[in-house]
């Protein structure tokens, strides 16, 4: 008795999927060996919704859809070096202001997630389409812990896709 098709990867061995194998993928910065992340995180869509009180109804409010809303993807990583495309390009983006003085228009670029199974071979990935910074954040300095020191890049997407491979 069957009871449908397997979850996918099950047929592989690779269900459940483990988080901790994911390669990220950025235009123009591939092949930049410091273009490595320990985490990314804001992989979302959300639908919006409006609430609409129909007349005379006062058992439910109708929810309207009124369009997708993008999150913000968020990367994680030891400091870049400072000869990295990435840094370059985030540095350009976030240093250099968009007002008439401007020295460098924003570059968007395509920006790939993918998750990995265990031969490091995509199973899963997510496109994030004209994605460029927003936020670049180093996180605390602490005297007391023998840590690395780790930045976070936020960056604003048009549209995600969701691909099966």
């Amino acid at each position: 008795m069957s009871s449908g098709p397997a979850p996918f990867g099950e047929n592989d061995g690779d269900y459940p999927l483990p988080a901790f194998s994911f390669s990220v993928q950025i235009d123009q910065c591939d092949g930049d060996i410091d273009a490595a992340f320990r985490e990314v995180s804001g992989i979302h869509t959300e639908m919006q919704t409006e609430s609409l009180v129909e007349g005379g109804e006062n058992r439910f409010v109708h929810e309207l859809p009124k369009g997708n809303k993008q999150g913000r993807l968020s990367l994680k990583r030891g400091l870049m070096a400072k000869d990295s495309k990435l840094g370059t390009w985030c540095k350009d983006v976030l240093e250099n202001g968009l007002g008439d003085g401007a020295t460098t228009l924003i570059s968007p670029r395509q920006v790939k997630v993918s998750l990995l199974n265990k031969e490091r071979n995509p199973i899963r990935t997510w496109v994030f389409v004209n994605a460029y910074p927003i936020r670049w954040e180093l996180e605390a300095l602490n005297s007391t812990k023998n840590e690395v020191a780790v930045e976070r890049i936020d960056l604003a997407y048009q549209y995600s896709t969701r691909q099966e491979t």
